[in-house]
């Protein structure tokens, strides 16, 4: 169990980091953009989108590594073993979605509680990040 404490921690830990850097690296760019200012949030925006989508992948490769050692547990149902399989229940967890077509079972579980919480704390950071910057830029044109 400890083991799986520190793994999903420092999981976590590097995901926060990245997305904390792609929205500091945003609000130091964001300035500097020769666009108008309300593209500058659509940049926002895809800036968000792939900073998430890196950091679903990160869990996608944790579940996949999880899954291949035998004694975190595994992912049954609609799970063939490959990456993208993986990702894909990243995906769902992450956004909370939980289609429910993959199930954890054993240790691995506890990453899918954590990854649900650390997508939601993410999606609402980035949400709120945006929120201020369209009150900062939108109505400057």
């Amino acid at each position: 169990m400890l083991k799986v404490f520190f793994l999903l921690s420092g999981v976590i830990a590097l995901v926060v980091v990245i997305h904390y850097e792609v929205l500091y690296r945003f609000t130091v760019i964001m300035p500097r953009l020769k666009v108008r200012h309300r593209f500058r949030i659509v940049f926002g925006v895809l800036a968000a989108l792939i900073a998430h989508a890196i950091e679903v992948w990160i869990f996608g490769l944790l579940y996949l590594y999880m899954h291949r050692s035998n004694h975190w547990g595994e992912l049954v149902g609609n799970f063939s073993g490959t990456l993208l399989d993986a990702v894909y229940y990243s995906f769902t967890t992450y956004s909370t979605l939980g289609i429910g077509d993959i199930e954890p079972q054993g240790d691995i579980r506890y990453a899918t509680g954590l990854e649900s919480l650390v997508g939601l704390v993410l999606i609402t950071w980035t949400a709120s990040f945006l929120y201020l910057e369209m009150t900062r830029y939108w109505d400057r044109d």
